[in-house]
């Protein structure tokens, strides 16, 4: 039986309007689960076009439908996944569906963000209710043309028909369906009835990408468009003196030079920072130019004055992180039992120290953002994960109100949680307001990499107590820079499994700007409990997977409202990857490593094979198992999968970042290493069927495959990793020299 959803929205925010220009519905849906029924449409719905809206279906009279994606598409598939939730419920065939980027609209949605893998999850149910009930709609102007009973009809790929064979498209009664009311209840679909969701599609953007279209921020063009390029501190904590303009306004092509930072300054030391990173006090000197190129080379040709900081660098931060380990001035963010006694008592303690650089995001497409500043609008156009924090700051920080702005979203080139802050958007807002011009602020990948956000050196110290061959102690502590909200998330595994169990994070400032980055909060915390779990099951001597299942088995029946995964979900996850991998087998030449971890709602469990090559320990194979409850599209879930593994596979071989006097080492892919093609491993992934409702996939993978390739690496080699890169320290992926010419 079909199950039934009550509409949680009225008439009046359902519909948008009952005329377009060529005839036809718009069908507004709200995309998250707290809709906003009270906002009224405009007064002369017939006057406008349907591009001014950015959340609905529309409905044509020749039945054509266009779904409108409202969500920032960075590459996760959202922008194609979202659509097949309401296709599907609305009964169309997904090959005559239209999808369209929406822009923002904060009257009527909630949430427009692309962070922490919970598009899909938070509007699975809306998403889903607005098909099922625009369907209704539809099929209620059928009935009512025929004078039956709406219940002795059914729709099917955009085709009404009734108990006695006639038939009716959705174009037919399109209009008609505008007059009625919007259904109290409305039935969605059993799993088993699915025509769309579940089955493999093709990014809706593909071809446009393929093709080169314009898609992306740095492809948006306007009339009378200027490009602005800013020069801003080398060093982080370094402020302008002064600046030398002579040669550079003299150049070929260049309008203007000044300089910007007091709006963005003072807004953003206000208590409501909305996704903003802490910006440099400094003014930054900005170079406008005809062209992307003239303005890059003029800004290469300003002569600017920066004063002396306490500028930081890395061996400085290795200092103060160790020296708080060491420390005792923590925050306890969980305890459980009591830690102390459990050590006191113990017949054996394991103590290990994990510890991981900062990293850049190094997104393939370098920030930019358009801005036309004017007396009656602000419109803003370009890749940005928040988009809504970004207009609420845009118009605080220039004293308009946020209904002046107008946004739209972008197609972006990455993200990684870059774009989560919106610094480059207050850049381009800050210089169209002051020349009064549209203009694009394009940063270099230099700028990027050498004035970015990045995620936070940190470093984790880990101790478990051993008593009478039981754990019976968890000690955790973290030490970040900057802000410890970065590393720990105190209530996954393996929280609840052991009586004792104690969770600690400190930190220390740093003028150096931080954020998040890929699978925040646990992107390099799985490598480091991971890797010390399987150390810990040498000590105990008990099988690595054993113990883990175990643990897990302690969790199940709980009481405690804290704890987020399910043991019996990620049980079954361990299952499956141990089958499927041939963990065990002892395969000639092949040396595994295993983990499991919950992150980002989802349930995965991984196994690295690892060879020996030319005296070196080579990842060779991963095998996946994920359980993130109904997947809507297999072939973009394979594909978040996949990129989730080999970017958590390079960063932890290759990833190093390093500062010396405040300036990083590396502005380019020429001194900064990532995983090459050649270096991919093959990846084998298996999905736990179920039907419960999806969680996320863009991060998940990432943050436990370090571990994996960790401990294949001590099986291959006898040597334990505790600091990414692993690349660091090469002699540890070599194989004894006696082992091999024995």
């Amino acid at each position: 039986m079909s199950k039934t959803s009550k509409t949680t929205f009225s008439r009046r925010a359902f519909m948008r309007t009952s005329t377009l220009a060529g005839g036809g519905m718009l069908i507004g849906f709200n995309l998250f689960q707290s809709c906003k029924p009270k906002v009224a449409p405009p007064i002369d719905l017939s006057q406008l076009n349907y591009n001014d809206f950015n959340a609905f279906i529309k409905i044509a009279s020749n039945g054509a439908v266009t779904i409108f994606s409202p969500n920032p598409e960075i590459g996760q598939g959202v922008k194609t996944s979202m659509p097949m939730i309401i296709a599907e419920e609305l009964d169309v065939a997904w090959k005559n569906v239209h999808v369209a980027q929406g822009v923002l609209d904060t009257k009527n949605y909630v949430r427009q963000v692309a962070g922490g893998s919970q598009s899909i999850r938070f509007g699975w149910d809306a998403l889903r209710q607005t098909g099922a009930t625009a369907k209704q709609m539809l099929i209620n102007a059928a009935a009512t043309r025929w004078g039956v009973d709406a219940s002795e009809c059914t729709a099917s790929e955009g085709v009404i028909s009734n108990a006695a064979g006639e038939t009716l498209g959705y174009g037919d009664v399109v209009n008609e369906a505008a007059t009625l009311e919007v259904p109290e209840n409305v039935k969605l679909k059993e799993p088993k009835d699915y025509k769309i969701i579940g089955k493999d599609a093709g990014n809706v953007d593909i071809t446009k990408i393929a093709t080169g279209k314009p898609l992306f921020g740095l492809d948006y063009k306007a009339e009378g468009m200027v490009y602005a390029c800013v020069a801003r501190p080398p060093a982080f904590g370094q402020k302008l003196v002064s600046y030398d303009d002579t040669e550079t306004k003299n150049m070929p092509g260049v309008i203007d030079i000044i300089t910007i930072g007091e709006k963005a300054r003072v807004h953003l030391n206000g208590d409501n920072q909305n996704w903003s990173v802490r910006l440099s006090d400094s003014d930054k000197v900005v170079v406008i130019a005809e062209t992307t190129w003239q303005a890059m080379q003029a800004k290469k040709a300003l002569k600017v004055v920066w004063e002396d900081n306490n500028p930081e660098s890395t061996a400085q931060h290795d200092q103060e992180l160790m020296s708080i380990l060491d420390g005792n001035n923590f925050n306890t963010l969980r305890s459980d039992g009591n830690v102390k006694k459990a050590f006191a008592e113990a017949d054996t303690v394991l103590e290990r120290t994990y510890e991981s650089p900062f990293l850049p995001h190094n997104c393939l497409e370098p920030m930019n953002f358009f801005a036309d500043v004017t007396d009656d609008k602000i419109n803003l156009v370009g890749p940005v994960q928040t988009p809504a924090a970004a207009a609420e700051t845009v118009a605080d920080m220039l004293g308009r109100n946020v209904e002046d702005i107008h946004l739209e979203m972008t197609r972006m080139g990455g993200g990684f949680g870059r774009r989560l802050y919106g610094d480059f958007v207050y850049e381009a807002a800050e210089i169209s307001n002051a020349i009064r011009k549209p203009v694009k602020m394009v940063s270099s990948r230099e700028d990027d990499m050498n004035t970015g956000v990045y995620r936070p050196a940190i470093k984790y110290r880990i101790k478990a107590a051993i008593k009478d061959g039981e754990l019976t102690g968890y000690h955790l502590k973290e030490a970040a820079i900057n802000d410890n909200m970065y590393g720990l998330i105190p209530n996954f595994f393996p929280a609840g499994a052991i009586e004792n169990y104690q969770v600690d994070v400190a930190s220390y400032d740093s003028n150096i700007t931080t954020g998040a980055w890929r699978a925040p909060y646990t992107n390099f915390l799985a490598y480091a409990e991971q890797s010390f779990f399987d150390e810990l099951a040498e000590l105990m001597e008990v099988d690595k997977i054993q113990l883990r299942m175990d643990l897990l088995e302690k969790v199940k029946g709980t009481d405690d409202e804290r704890i987020q995964y399910d043991p019996e979900r990620m049980q079954n996850c361990i299952k499956m990857a141990v089958k499927k991998s041939g963990w065990g087998k002892k395969l000639e030449g092949v040396y595994q490593g295993f983990v499991n971890y919950y992150c980002h709602n989802t349930h995965v469990a991984q196994v690295a094979d690892v060879e020996i090559e030319n005296g070196n320990a080579v990842v060779k194979k991963i095998t996946c198992v994920v359980d993130c409850g109904i997947v809507v599209n297999p072939l973009g879930a394979i594909n978040q999968i996949e990129g989730g593994i080999l970017d958590g596979i390079g960063h932890s071989m290759y990833g190093d970042f390093i500062f010396e006097n405040g300036v990083p080492v590396a502005n380019n892919f020429d001194r900064y290493r990532l995983i090459r093609m050649r270096e991919a491993p093959e990846i084998e992934t298996h999905l736990i069927q179920n039907e419960l409702s999806p969680t996320g996939l863009g991060e998940p993978t990432l943050p436990p495959i370090g571990g994996a390739i960790a401990n294949a690496f001590k099986a291959a080699t006898g040597n334990r990793l505790y600091q990414q890169p692993f690349s660091k320290t090469p002699e540890l992926l070599k194989v004894p020299e006696k082992e091999i010419l024995g």
